[in-house]
């Protein structure tokens, strides 16, 4: 087996909201788990509430971390966290800087999504739009979470409201005050690249009309969706994937932030229909490798 992607600790990958492992035979990580582990690392997909708070979500990340750490006689762990996942990974490292080697940020909301501003705004928690809202999301989350087959735990908490408040930019201007670890300390530059000895890295995407919706992602309704939302972003219209803004994503190292993928494409959603010339596993592959280099 080669060993070019064998990290001296183990690769842990968060999901984001609504994130899983497997739901029946489609992984969160389409490809990403494989390639990882085909290079000789040591791989862990895990899952946390599908909904709920980053604070929540950290904890029970950290209980996961330990886990890991007892089974595999590792004493450190990388985290990789996708969307809501980086900020779940920060809340770990900023708790656990002894259990934690570095965190990488993947399409992060670290500042804070206009998609979540724009639906505290058209569809607030006590208007009747936010009830259906509200209870769709939940409804969505248990029945992902009984067609969920790769994470076979005890059933997670849920909490919509929680969730949301989560990623709007006033809840991250909160947590950002509680965890300022690698964050930038100017809009749109880089955060510090290590602090309490957790190595900081970030990566993000944006759509780029003739790349992002042309390739397989003509026949991804996902990709539509992105671009539908992408149009409710104001501060950063045109700089953002979908979800989250360019400059909202730096943490740390930024290692790119205009990679044209959409805020699904980046983990190789859905079933690798990616836009024109796309290659989001080799980021993961090349990361693997970067941290191999750091010694880490």
């Amino acid at each position: 087996m080669k060993q070019d992607l064998a990290t001296r600790y183990p690769v842990v990958l968060v999901p984001g909201m609504l994130g899983f492992v497997r739901l029946l035979v489609y992984p969160y990580w389409f490809g990403i788990v494989s390639a990882l582990r085909r290079g000789g690392a040591k791989v862990y997909p895990v899952q946390v509430s599908p909904l709920h708070s980053s604070e929540v979500r950290g904890e029970q990340l950290l209980a996961i971390i330990e886990d890991i750490c007892q089974r595999s006689g590792a004493t450190k762990v990388n985290l990789i966290g996708h969307s809501q996942g980086a900020l779940s990974a920060r809340y770990a490292a900023a708790k656990r800087p002894d259990r934690v080697a570095s965190v990488t940020s993947v399409a992060g909301p670290n500042y804070g999504s206009e998609l979540a501003d724009h639906l505290e705004r058209t569809a607030p928690g006590h208007s009747r739009k936010g009830r259906v809202l509200r209870a769709v999301l939940h409804g969505l989350a248990r029945l992902m979470g009984w067609l969920e087959t790769g994470w076979r735990r005890e059933r997670l908490p849920i909490d919509v409201h929680a969730s949301h408040q989560s990623l709007t930019c006033a809840g991250l201007a909160l947590f950002n005050q509680a965890y300022p670890q690698g964050l930038p300390q100017e809009w749109g530059g880089e955060g510090a690249y290590e602090v309490n000895g957790v190595r900081y890295y970030s990566w993000s995407g944006t759509l780029q009309p003739g790349l992002t919706d042309q390739g397989r992602n003509r026949f991804d309704g996902s990709n539509r969706f992105c671009r539908l939302f992408a149009r409710s972003f104001v501060r950063e219209k045109g700089q953002c994937d979908g979800m989250v803004g360019r400059n909202s994503s730096h943490l740390g190292q930024v290692l790119g932030d205009d990679h044209p993928l959409d805020h699904l494409d980046i983990v190789n959603q859905s079933l690798g229909a990616v836009g024109k010339g796309a290659e989001p596993v080799r980021l993961f592959t090349e990361h693997a490798a970067r941290l191999k280099a750091a010694g880490l």
